[in-house]
C-alpha cells in the first residue's frame, strides 16, 4: 500500500520492544498511511515504498521520537490560574510587593504571564485585582496574610493563587465581598484559615474555600476562553507535545474543545479525566461514569480524577507524622473509606483512575484501596484497567516495593522537584517535612529500578509545561541552565532513555494505551516529536536549551520550524 507520508531523519528512536542487539539496520525512515505506521526502515527501504502522491519529510540530522505526552496537565483549569500578574519569578517578598504595585497601577491592562501563553485576559474584570504563581518561598518566615495585598490594591478585591494550585490569598475586600468573616465548614479538607481570636487571615486552602472568593471574580466570555485554549494548545505543539493527559474536565472543558474542533483539528490529542470529590455518592459517580467515553476527533473523557491529600507547602497533605507546623495529617476526603467505596465503584466498572497523593499516608492509603480490588473486582476487569497515583512527592521504602506489586502506575513531575526544593533544605517544602522526609523526595529512579510504570508530565499551570527541561531536569535533579545549583537526591536522577520513556512508552502505559501507540511501531498511530539535538546523547543542559523540529499528530505536521515547513 502507497504511503501518506514517509518522514526521514539520521536519528529515529523507535523506543519499541524490539532488542537492539545491532541486528537490523538503523532505523531512518517512516512511513504513514490513514493516520497509522505503515512501515519503519532505512532510507533506501524509503525509496520502494514511495508513490507518486506520497509527501517526504527529511528532517535531516534531526532526531524523531514517538510522540511527546504530558501525563498531567490542567489547560482549561489553567485558564483561571493564569490570569492576571505572574509572580512566579518573584524570590523575595519586596518583588512581590512590587509587581502587585506595578499590576495595581496598570489597573485593568493585565495579561498572563509569559509561560501561561494564553494571550491577553479581557479586561471587564470587575476592578480585581489578580496574580498567580507565588511561590511561598519568597515570603521566608513571613506568615503569608491579607496585609500584604491590603497594602497595595487600596479599595480592590484581590487575590493571589499560589504555586500549588491548592491555595489562595484573598484581601480584606475580597472577604468581605464573598461574605467571609470566620471559619466555615467543608464537605472536603478545606479551611478557611483563621487567626487565634477566628478572623480570617486571607489564607484559603483547597477547591471549596478558593471557590468562596472565586465565584464573585466576572468571568471572562466563552469566545475569549476558547481563544486562549487554542493559542495554549498551540503552543504546547510547538513545544514538542502531541498528547496529554488533563486531569480535570467539567461542562465548560466539553464544550469548549467542542467548539475548537469545529474550527478545525486540535494540534494534540487530549486524555481527560474529571474529579471526583468528597461529599459525593453513587448517584453523583453515576454521572461521573456515564461521561467516560465520550469526546471529539482528539479528546476524549477516559479517566476519573480523586485527591486523598493536598500539598505539603500548604500543610494539607496527608502524612504519618505531622509537619514543622503540626500540620498536614489529615485526609482530603474526611471519611478516607468513603475516597476507597469511589474507587471500588469505578475500578468494578472497568474505568481507570488518577489519585493526587503526595504525603505518605496518602500514598499509603490509595495503595491501600487499589490491592483491596483483589477479589472485589473480577480479575479480567483488573488487568484491563489502568489505576495511577500522581505526584507521590514523599514516601519511604516500603512504599516504593508495593507500587510495582499493585500494578500501580507512579505519575510524577520532575520540576516540583527542582522548581521548589532546594539541595540544603532551606525551602518551604523541606522545612515542613525534615530531613528525613524530605530526603525522600520524588523517587522517580527507585520506582523505576522496582519495575514501576513513571510518566512524568509538568502539572501546568503548576510549573512551566515545556518538556526538554523537564526532560533534562529529571536528569540533573536541579534546574536545567544552572549548572551552579546543587542537585536534590542525584541518587533519584533518571537516565537519559528513562526519561524521554516517561514522555512515550511510559506515557502510553500510563494511558493503558501501549497497544496503539508509545513507540514507532507499525499499526500504532502515527505522533511523532522531531528533535534539533538527540535527546539520549546531548548533555541535559544542552538538551534543555535546543528546539523542537516539528510534531505530527496521526501522520499531519502539527507545528514545523519554517525552515523545514
Amino acid at each position: 500500500m502507497t504511503p501518506d507520508l514517509i518522514v526521514l531523519a539520521d536519528t529515529i528512536h523507535t523506543l519499541d520492544d524490539h532488542p537492539d542487539n545491532g541486528s537490523r539496520p538503523a532505523i531512518q525512515a517512516v512511513a504513514v498511511r490513514d493516520g497509522l505506521i505503515a512501515a519503519v526502515g532505512t532510507r533506501e527501504d524509503a525509496q520502494q515504498w514511495r508513490g507518486p502522491s506520497t509527501r517526504v519529510v527529511d528532517l535531516g540530522g534531526a532526531t524523531l521520537t514517538p510522540g511527546l505526552v504530558d501525563c498531567h496537565i490542567h489547560p482549561v483549569f489553567g485558564l483561571d490560574l493564569t490570569i492576571g500578574c505572574d509572580l512566579s519569578g518573584a524570590s523575595t517578598l519586596a518583588e512581590v510587593r512590587a509587581l502587585l504595585q506595578s499590576e495595581s497601577m496598570n489597573g485593568a491592562e493585565s495579561t498572563t504571564g509569559p509561560e501561561s501563553m494564553t494571550g491577553p485576559v479581557p479586561s471587564d474584570d470587575g476592578g480585581w485585582l489578580r496574580a498567580w504563581g507565588l511561590n511561598p518561598n519568597a515570603f521566608g518566615p513571613v506568615p503569608l496574610h491579607r496585609r500584604v495585598l491590603d497594602e497595595v490594591s487600596g479599595d480592590r478585591p484581590a487575590m493571589i493563587r499560589l504555586f500549588d494550585g491548592h491555595s489562595a490569598l484573598a484581601n480584606s475586600r475580597a472577604l468581605e465581598l464573598a461574605g467571609i468573616s470566620g471559619r466555615v465548614e467543608f464537605d472536603q479538607s478545606a479551611e478557611v484559615v483563621c487567626d487565634a481570636d477566628g478572623v480570617p487571615t486571607g489564607m484559603l486552602l483547597e477547591a471549596a474555600a478558593i471557590e468562596l472568593v472565586q465565584r464573585h471574580i466576572p468571568k471572562e466570555s466563552f469566545e475569549d476562553r476558547k481563544t486562549r485554549l487554542g493559542v495554549l494548545l498551540r503552543d504546547f505543539a510547538r513545544s514538542g507535545l502531541t498528547g496529554g493527559h488533563v486531569m480535570d474536565h467539567d461542562e465548560e472543558s466539553t464544550a469548549l474543545l467542542q467548539a475548537l474542533e469545529a474550527d478545525g483539528e486540535l494540534p494534540l490529542r487530549l486524555r481527560s479525566a474529571p474529579w471526583c470529590m468528597p461529599g459525593t455518592g453513587v448517584a453523583e459517580w453515576k454521572q461521573l461514569a456515564r461521561t467516560v467515553g465520550t469526546g471529539g476527533r482528539r479528546w476524549s473523557v477516559e479517566a476519573i480524577k480523586l485527591f486523598v491529600d493536598g500539598t505539603v507547602d500548604n500543610g494539607t497533605a496527608w502524612l504519618y507524622e505531622p509537619d514543622l507546623y503540626g500540620q498536614s495529617t489529615a485526609p482530603f476526603w474526611p471519611r478516607p473509606e468513603e475516597y476507597t467505596a469511589a474507587v471500588r465503584y469505578f475500578a468494578s466498572r472497568g474505568i481507570p483512575t488518577a489519585t493526587h497523593a503526595i504525603g505518605d499516608a496518602g500514598v499509603e492509603h490509595v495503595l491501600d484501596a487499589l490491592e483491596s480490588l483483589r477479589g472485589v473486582v473480577p480479575s479480567d476487569v483488573l488487568r484491563q484497567t489502568v489505576h495511577r497515583i500522581e505526584h507521590i512527592e514523599t514516601v519511604p521504602d516500603q512504599l516504593v516495593e508495593r507500587f510495582q506489586h499493585a500494578g500501580v502506575v507512579a505519575s510524577m513531575q520532575p520540576t516540583h522537584c527542582t522548581h521548589y526544593s532546594v539541595a540544603d533544605h532551606s525551602d518551604n517544602w523541606s522545612t515542613r517535612l525534615g530531613k528525613v522526609r524530605a530526603d525522600r523526595a520524588w523517587r522517580c529512579r527507585d520506582l523505576r529500578e522496582a519495575g514501576v510504570t513513571v510518566g512524568i508530565g509538568s502539572d501546568w499551570p503548576i510549573a512551566p509545561y515545556a518538556p526538554l527541561p523537564i526532560i533534562a531536569d529529571a536528569q540533573l535533579r536541579r534546574r536545567s541552565g544552572h549548572p551552579e545549583q546543587e542537585p536534590i537526591a542525584p541518587a533519584q536522577a533518571l537516565t537519559a532513555l528513562q526519561a524521554l520513556e516517561g514522555y512515550t512508552s511510559h506515557a502510553a502505559r500510563a494511558a493503558g494505551l501501549w497497544d496503539v501507540s508509545g513507540s514507532i511501531t507499525v499499526g500504532k498511530r502515527a505522533d511523532f516529536t522531531a528533535f534539533e539535538r538527540d535527546p539520549l546523547t546531548t548533555a541535559p543542559d544542552e538538551f534543555a536549551a535546543s528546539s523542537v523540529i516539528g510534531t505530527f499528530v496521526d501522520g499531519e505536521i502539527q507545528f514545523m520550524l519554517e525552515r523545514l515547513a
